[in-house]
């Protein structure tokens, strides 16, 4: 069951770390995680009883595609990004981590095993302007502003409970004849070490 996002039904404001603050807190804004670093920035567009309609800025990712168990590939993956970052790349720049790490799947693929497990570079990137990666399984890639579909969830993101999330976010949108891509992305905020209980993630799919 979902159990955030109780506000009137049209509001427009800054999904980024910085807005939180008491002037613009909400119930469901409450949900995000206080942390200090970077946010992937976007808009809430409006707020339905049981998800969050957003514009996701441009931005750029570093991407590796692995296959897999999503309980593993993550893992794997994270090496190879966080080495890029920390001045695995052409010119040795260090590059600031931010949140989230982004797990995402196409459903609609033959095999479903592919996994694309992504950081999103500061805000204000550009792809001309971020240093190409040493490791060749590590690539860039520019994303358009991009309207989602997305709820939050507490507790390690399991591939149990992002399935059955998935499936609810999908059916609720539907119901309000929101049309989605194939794509889902499972959203991860927290590092490993901290406990389970706590961590705090999002599903998010864009809206066709």
């Amino acid at each position: 069951m979902f159990t955030q996002m109780q506000e009137p039904a049209l509001t427009v404001r800054k999904g980024s770390i910085n807005s939180l603050t008491p002037q613009n807190s909400s119930a469901y804004q409450s949900n995000y995680p206080l942390v200090m670093t970077q946010r992937q920035e976007f808009q809430v567009i409006r707020t339905y009883s049981e998800f969050e309609l957003r514009e996701y800025q441009p931005c750029v990712i570093a991407e590796v595609k692995l296959s897999g168990q999503y309980s593993t590939v993550g893992s794997q993956a994270f090496r190879h990004l966080f080495q890029y970052i920390s001045q695995g790349n052409k010119t040795s720049q260090k590059i600031a981590m931010t949140a989230p790490v982004i797990a995402a799947q196409h459903t609609d693929h033959s095999n479903s095993d592919d996994w694309y497990i992504s950081f999103v570079m500061p805000a204000g990137s550009t792809y001309e302007q971020m240093p190409h990666p040493n490791d060749p399984e590590v690539t860039l890639r520019a994303l358009d502003s991009q309207m989602c579909v997305a709820l939050s969830f507490r507790g390690r993101a399991t591939q149990e409970k992002s399935n059955q999330l998935i499936k609810e976010l999908r059916a609720a949108a539907a119901k309000e004849n929101i049309a989605l891509s194939s794509e889902t992305r499972i959203c991860r905020f927290d590092p490993p070490f901290k406990p389970g209980i706590l961590h705090y993630n999002e599903i998010v799919i864009p809206v066709i």
